[in-house]
């Protein structure tokens, strides 16, 4: 298995040893900074330095057996395996979409419905819900999601057993992504503490660590995708 270190989200850096290569030209590595494309967000980017080279990957993605691959941009060089690299995240892609993530949570408390899909970007993010009914007012929802954002609150996780997870179903929101069980224990995301928290929901994302760092944020136009699921969509100030 890949050592996860994206679960440190701003950790911009770090060594790893690649440990093979794929029939496809990708390169597994025995940690990863690279967060790996699932639940809705994309695997991210960035380069590799070693001792024969450089090698600019444009995204991560899952494995077999715990694995994370990198994908290089095509025509490069692969550096060997058992080469030492130096890992460096494209930051900036990166945390827009930490902040993109973590708004999508805001998103679905004041949108207290169920999730049917999700997807997140640089510019901007979208939930589907099951909504038979369009919001009377979606400049209320606006508001309500960026006075969230302003106060500023703190975002940490927690973790608890997948028979935890199992015993309080309430917990997960999102009908389409299941959470990532099956290595014996769940990352909860949680939004605010004690009296402030304001929500707390299974996720394996990157996310800021306080709301404050998102920034404003618009809503798009309601859009209907089926017979009850309506699409929102939101957008980064900057």
């Amino acid at each position: 298995m890949t050592e996860l270190l994206f679960r440190d989200a701003y950790l911009r850096e770090a060594k790893a040893r690649v440990t093979g290569h794929t029939v496809e030209g990708g390169l597994v590595v025995d940690a990863s900074l690279f967060y790996p494309t699932g639940g809705g967000q994309p695997g991210d980017g960035g380069f590799l330095d070693w001792s024969g080279g450089r090698l600019t990957t444009s995204t991560a993605v899952k494995g077999e057996n715990g694995a994370v691959v990198l994908v290089p941009e095509a025509g490069q060089e692969l550096p060997p395996v058992g080469a030492e690299v130096i890992q460096h995240l494209d930051w900036n892609r990166r945390f827009r979409h930490m902040r993109v993530h973590t708004a999508l949570h805001l998103l679905s408390v004041v949108i207290p419905l169920p999730v049917t899909g999700g997807q997140i970007g640089t510019e901007k993010g979208r939930l589907d819900f099951d909504m038979p009914e369009p919001p009377e007012d979606v400049a209320a929802l606006e508001h309500q999601l960026n006075a969230l954002i302003a106060r500023d609150l703190p975002v940490t996780d927690d973790w608890i057993t997948d028979a935890e997870l199992a015993a309080n179903p309430g917990l997960v929101k999102t009908m389409s992504v299941k959470p990532p069980t099956g290595q014996g224990r769940v990352r909860l995301v949680r939004i605010g503490q004690g009296d402030d928290q304001v929500d707390l929901q299974p996720c394996g994302g990157t996310h800021v660590a306080r709301t404050g760092e998102i920034g404003r944020v618009s809503l798009g136009k309601i859009e209907k995708k089926g017979r009850q699921n309506r699409r929102v969509s939101l957008l980064l100030s900057a």
